[in-house]
């Protein structure tokens, strides 16, 4: 039987992002596809294996894959990227699955360089949701959807292709009749290609 544990963290999500707006109009339109992985955050679930270990799932924890629009000044020194994607992580089992799934939706700004740009802004996660098949079917527990912050470096391998790294911070609390939080502070890597 899974074991579910939410942190009691008593520390209210606190944050301060300065989005800088170009001052010059946008002058070109692109889409975006972006995908990654995030690490960290505390424990949201622990589940006992059969063959004697255990698997958790931290908060910030997940592959993530979406897309969106990106709007770029005239001289391009400057991007907003708009946002949404899916991110999810799972405990496979041969007698159950656990999955912890949201949507992210970011609104990021950023200031290209030649070879990098660096950024931030915030990032909204709605529909968090944990929940279990198999053995674990009865696991069901609905987060509020979550208003945290984004800070972002990435690599312009390309024009329009971007590896880089990321901080997530924000905090996920439990809706009724369960309670708890669980912050969901961390890193990860992104990838983005920007087309059209």
């Amino acid at each position: 039987m899974a074991h579910i544990k939410l942190s009691n963290s008593l520390h209210a999500l606190a944050f301060a992002v300065a989005l800088a707006a170009p001052s010059a109009a946008v002058a070109d339109v692109q889409g975006i596809f972006k995908a990654g992985y995030d690490v960290g955050g505390d424990e949201v679930v622990s589940v006992p294996m059969t063959d004697g270990s255990t698997s958790t799932i931290k908060a910030n924890e997940g592959f993530y894959i979406g897309g969106g629009l990106a709007f770029l000044n005239s001289d391009r020194d400057w991007e907003f990227d708009l946002t949404v994607a899916y991110k999810f992580k799972m405990i496979d089992a041969t007698n159950g699955d656990v999955t912890f799934s949201r949507w992210p939706v970011e609104a990021l700004v950023f200031y290209r360089f030649d070879y990098f740009r660096v950024g931030g802004g915030v990032t909204y996660h709605m529909s968090p949701r944990l929940e279990g098949t198999g053995v674990v079917s009865g696991l069901d527990i609905k987060l509020k959807d979550a208003l945290g912050g984004v800070l972002q470096a990435d690599w312009r391998i390309t024009e329009d292709v971007t590896l880089g790294v990321r901080y997530t911070f924000l905090e996920y609390e439990a809706k009724a009749p369960f309670t708890g939080t669980a912050k969901s502070d961390g890193v990860g890597v992104t990838f983005s290609w920007n087309f059209f």
